[in-house]
């Protein structure tokens, strides 16, 4: 009866606000654009209208806007989250699996635009193919202005046009899918060059040999192209999320527990989102979405701060903007979980893993959940060997070299859930104090996993 309301809640929601999910990243300077799985609001629920009522918490809120005015929190996309959440009925179900129950749509592999079908052999945008094709058709040379890394998103996909191409070889798009019409002569091509290059500022490549008809070349061999489902996981993969620390609040642990505790409000709404786009997350019954949601959601947590943090020596990157060493972990009470945290770092920092690698277990963690409240084992047991076959296909096709590779990222996931249990468990004392606020979904899925 619960399941039945929340389809019909959905279907008029989706008449009249359209879709939460929001497909188009966004950076956290642009504002709010109603609920994202990419690039969500500074808060998780603008206001009390769906989610459990959560009497009972003194430091329960109702995730306000962090900043008023025409930053953070405002403006008429707010306005429209709010229409749309007010929609939903008081006894409407639990935050998470409210958020769980919609449909995602089939993003484009390159650009995370929508994808208009499998081009090339991946599922891409009608751009990203039109791009692909005109790249391979005209043979065309780009070079990048900075370090062949730039963000390919949909805003951005046009920005550079070598890490473009270089994303549509990586997500799987085959060359060797494109056939050419004909093959001219020689002279006709070079013709044709000029009068599609005049005012080109990329450099065509020409056979070495100007031999008089060009000869069809097959690609050297190369490391082979990500499986789809490893493919799909790095499109999925939400953009940064900043802290954004409250400016007016004196330094002290409130302000810092307060900060962590914000944010992982924030980035639950991300985890949700990120879920629906796992490769068979969805298949699985909305009460088995929950429970391995609740379950594991700190551990998601643990491993994005873990990630983020490689690149720097004794420090833990909660986010871009918030930075913990051991001192500032000793003031604000969470050394413990500093040096529980560190560990892990340590650990993948050893074993040099690669994002590619991050994904894959970070799905993994969530698929191999210690819940006891699974309802279709079976389908969820699917769902993992799915993920398992992934990580070890990739091992095999990119680091081959490394036979027990993938036994070994698999062995860290015992310390990983530890981890998270002694964070949730620090969390969750500090709720019973009632001096930090936290917001309804963090509380719900706290309590979840007490």
């Amino acid at each position: 009866m619960l399941l039945g309301r929340m389809a019909t809640e959905e279907r008029h929601l989706s008449s009249s606000c359209g879709s939460f999910i929001k497909t188009e990243p966004s950076s956290p300077s642009s504002g709010i654009d109603a609920i994202s799985h990419h690039s969500p609001s500074g808060s998780s629920d603008a206001s009390g209208g769906y989610g459990i009522a959560m009497g009972g918490h003194p430091n329960g809120l109702d995730s306000p806007p962090m900043f008023n005015g025409t930053g953070i929190g405002g403006g008429s996309c707010r306005k429209r989250y709010d229409d749309c959440a007010s929609a939903i009925m008081e006894d409407s179900p639990t935050k998470c699996e409210y958020m769980l129950n919609a449909i995602p749509k089939r993003l484009c592999l390159v650009c995370g635009d929508i994808a208009s079908g499998y081009h090339y052999g991946v599922a891409s945008c009608e751009a990203c193919k039109a791009f692909f094709k005109r790249t391979i058709q005209g043979n065309i040379e780009y070079s990048c202005p900075a370090t062949n890394e730039c963000e390919i998103t949909k805003r951005r996909r046009k920005s550079c046009q070598a890490c473009r191409f270089m994303k549509c070889l990586k997500v799987g798009m085959l060359k060797e899918a494109y056939v050419p019409l004909s093959y001219a002569p020689a002279i006709s091509r070079v013709r044709l060059d000029r009068v599609r290059g005049g005012r080109q500022k990329y450099k065509r490549r020409l056979d070495s040999e100007s031999s008089t008809y060009l000869s069809l070349q097959i690609p050297p061999p190369a490391k082979k192209p990500l499986t789809k489902i490893v493919s799909h996981l790095l499109v999925a993969e939400p953009e940064k999320i900043y802290a954004m620390p409250d400016p007016t609040m004196p330094e002290s642990d409130i302000k810092a527990l307060t900060t962590l505790c914000d944010l992982a409000d924030r980035e639950l709404v991300v985890i949700i989102g990120w879920a629906k786009h796992i490769p068979g997350f969805s298949n699985l019954s909305l009460g088995d979405q929950m429970s391995l949601l609740q379950s594991a959601w700190m551990e998601i947590l643990i491993l994005g701060i873990v990630y983020r943090s490689l690149p720097y020596e004794d420090k833990l990157v909660y986010a871009e903007d918030y930075i913990m060493d051991e001192e500032h972990s000793r003031l604000t009470g969470l050394l413990e979980l500093y040096l529980a945290i560190l560990q892990l770092v340590r650990r993948y920092k050893k074993l040099k893993v690669e994002k590619e690698e991050f994904v894959t277990l970070k799905a993994l963690a969530l698929a191999n959940s210690d819940s006891m409240h699974i309802e279709d084992m079976d389908a969820v047991q699917k769902l993992q060997d799915l993920l398992h076959e992934a990580l070890q296909d990739y091992e095999l096709s990119q680091r081959n070299e490394e036979p027990r590779r993938a036994g070994k990222l698999l062995l860290t996931l015992p310390l990983l859930r530890q981890t998270a249990a002694k964070a949730v468990q620090h969390f969750y004392s500090i709720k019973l104090q009632g001096k930090v606020p936290m917001h309804k979904l963090f509380l719900e899925m706290l309590e979840a996993k007490v």
